[in-house]
């Protein structure tokens, strides 16, 4: 049978390509419901081709010009923020892909949970604020989480057929970013457009101003800890420029297993929606001679300063990594409208870090109530 999904943000860079995974599949994967925030124009393309059952535009002013357009279709639109996370209760969706960028995505995430689906995420950003309330609600709903994540999608891989054996170490490996090898006062110049020119990946520009940073990769140590159930010591993070070991996993005996492959995101994404199964693709092949040599060194953090402080964060846990997620998305913003320097952003992380109230246990609410909170102070700051 079909796996029916549910794209939530298929108008970003993971729900666009997920939908090329889906195109090239359509005897094992179909469309049941897409959600976009405010980009009316490409849903109601992507709805026109697809057919979904439903569609949701999260700005309720754009639901007439969506509903319009797709009346005579017999698509169902529903608009507002609320009615995405409602429309993960339906019966008819097998998958949720979660593809909603930042703490926006945490409410639907944990709805579509409650709801029994098997969730497909991409949304690291639910893992790193909420990762103790996520990972319970899962284990009471006996729900799969399969990550996309090109990283932790490699790490999964490796581990198929070993979950009986325990891990010793992980290695989350990272490009360096189009900053590898920069010095801080280099960095007190670049542009946002400098930071936007990733030298292999092709991914929205939050995603990749995070990758110029590597607050991203810091982001992805949370999200390991809570997918895998590791301890702080237990994951490492190794700079690899090729991007062609996504990730590595070291068990008990010694021996260490790596996920290799060319970078493309539509790789990780085909195999959370087909998962157990591998189906063909016509995706370009690697080939060891155009990479005759590969290479790992370690991480800057002296330059880079929010990896250490993504490690802060979850030693610390309770609801420091969602300070530290919440500053993020300001000060990313804020760079992307050219209102703060490149190294600035981390200032105002860490200021934010320290002046935020600390709760150990916290509530969904005490979450809500810390990211309006620190996004406050950091815009103060800014």
């Amino acid at each position: 049978m079909k796996k029916r999904i549910a794209i939530l943000g298929s108008t970003g860079s993971i729900g666009t390509q997920a939908l090329d995974v889906i195109k090239a599949h359509p005897d094992i994967l179909e469309v049941e419901i897409l959600t976009a925030h405010c980009n009316a124009d490409l849903l109601i393309k992507q709805a026109l081709e697809f057919k979904p059952n439903s569609v949701v535009i999260g700005l309720e002013k754009l639901y007439k010009k969506v509903a319009d357009a797709l009346q005579p279709h017999d698509i169902k639109v529903f608009a507002g923020e609320n009615s995405i996370s409602q429309i993960v209760e339906s019966q008819e969706i097998d998958i949720v892909l979660a593809a909603i960028v930042g703490f926006a995505g945490l409410k639907s995430t944990i709805k579509a949970i409650e709801s029994k689906k098997t969730i497909a995420l991409a949304n690291k950003e639910a893992m790193v604020v909420a990762g103790q309330l996520v990972t319970r609600l899962a284990q009471e709903n006996a729900v799969n989480i399969l990550p996309v994540d090109s990283e932790h999608s490699a790490i999964f891989q490796c581990l198929v057929g070993e979950f009986h054996n325990p891990v010793e170490k992980i290695y989350l490996t990272a490009s360096g970013g189009p900053f590898r090898g920069k010095s801080r006062e280099f960095l007190s110049k670049v542009t946002k457009e400098d930071a936007l020119k990733h030298p292999n990946w092709e991914m929205g520009k939050k995603i990749t101003i995070d990758s110029a940073t590597l607050i991203n990769k810091g982001l992805e140590v949370i999200e390991a800890k809570w997918l895998f159930g590791l301890k702080p010591e237990q994951i490492d993070v190794i700079i690899h420029p090729q991007s062609i070991v996504h990730s590595l996993v070291q068990f008990k005996d010694g021996s260490m297993k790596a996920q290799m492959g060319l970078p493309d995101m539509k790789l990780p994404i085909q195999y959370a929606l087909t998962y157990p199964y591998r189906f063909a693709t016509d995706y370009p092949r690697f080939d060891f001679m155009d990479y005759p040599q590969l290479n790992f060194e370690k991480p800057d953090t002296s330059v880079f300063r929010g990896l250490n402080l993504a490690y802060e964060a979850m030693r610390r846990n309770g609801n420091m990594p969602c300070i530290l997620n919440a500053a993020n998305e300001v000060v990313v913003n804020a760079f992307l409208q050219d209102k703060i320097g490149f190294l600035q952003m981390n200032d105002v992380i860490e200021n934010c870090m320290r002046k935020i109230s600390f709760i150990a246990e916290p509530s969904l609410e005490d979450y809500i109530q810390t990211d309006q909170e620190t996004r406050q102070k950091a815009k103060e700051l800014i």
